[in-house]
């Protein structure tokens, strides 16, 4: 089994953020857009990846956006606080994914799928709590940490998933005591993030709802979004899809405006 520690070790791995990430996120975090803006401008690789992050056919621009102002008005606050934590996310992404069948490319559209489509959803909730918004930044980052876990364990995986056919979860847990939505919260607490995101991500498990009610609406509609996005073709290749375990029950009520919003057929 893998013990606590060693989960612990690989969370530890992530880097610190540079100076100027870290400015760009404080600034962003006290409401100054603009000034935020000007920070971003001075580290050439997150203005390019906010770049190429917005010019995605997700945001249905025509013309090329290259400005970062620009770009942080059109994600606006929270938005852009969203995409530079995504951005630190990608500097942990392996240059090569030995586990799950995912390249550095498909692990982006990745993020940026479960980005867009969980701002539609908070917009369609009204909910502009920056709080809340950051929370789905977790997710991509303990799939990271799970590639790393499960390539170090690669024939106990192969044993269990032969002898049963269980999900990724149950064999992350049986491996090191944690699930997927544990191991967001450990990442969370590294990055001081809120108890209020943490909280959501473990209610987005589907098996630990909240007393509160708005986190258990955000849970259950983030619980669909994982669902769904993972269900796609290219993160069924990619093995992703064994991640999620689906709770019909726990969302039955939310799954009609669900399906409307993602406009499913």
């Amino acid at each position: 089994m893998i013990t606590q520690e060693k989960v612990d070790s690989y969370i530890k791995k992530i880097p610190p953020a540079p100076q100027t990430l870290k400015q760009t996120l404080l600034l962003l975090q006290q409401g100054e857009l603009t000034k935020a803006a000007t920070k971003a401008k001075e580290d050439l690789a997150l203005a390019s990846y906010l770049i190429e992050l917005v010019n995605k056919p997700l945001f249905g621009f025509r013309n090329e956006v290259t400005d970062i102002s620009q770009i942080f008005g059109i994600l606006g606050l929270e938005g852009s606080q969203q995409a530079v934590y995504n951005y630190m996310i990608s500097l942990l992404s392996p240059s090569q994914w030995k586990f799950f069948h995912l390249t550095k490319n498909s692990f982006y559209d990745l993020q940026a799928e479960l980005t867009t489509k969980y701002t539609k959803i908070l917009t369609h909730l009204n909910i502009k709590d920056p709080d809340i918004q950051n929370a789905i930044a977790l997710l991509p980052a303990s799939i990271i940490v799970a590639e790393a876990l499960f390539c170090e364990k690669l024939e106990d995986v192969a044993l269990l998933r032969s002898v049963n056919e269980i999900d990724l979860n149950t064999i992350l847990t049986r491996l090191c005591g944690m699930d997927l939505f544990d191991i967001c919260q450990r990442i969370g607490e590294k990055w001081n993030m809120s108890e209020k995101s943490m909280e959501i991500i473990q209610c987005a498990s589907g098996i630990k709802p909240s007393k509160d009610e708005e986190i258990n609406k955000v849970g259950k509609w983030m619980h669909l979004l994982l669902f769904y996005t993972l269900s796609q073709p290219t993160y069924i290749n990619a093995g992703l899809n064994d991640f999620i375990d689906f709770h019909i029950d726990f969302v039955e009520n939310i799954y009609a405006d669900f399906a409307q919003l993602m406009e499913i057929q």
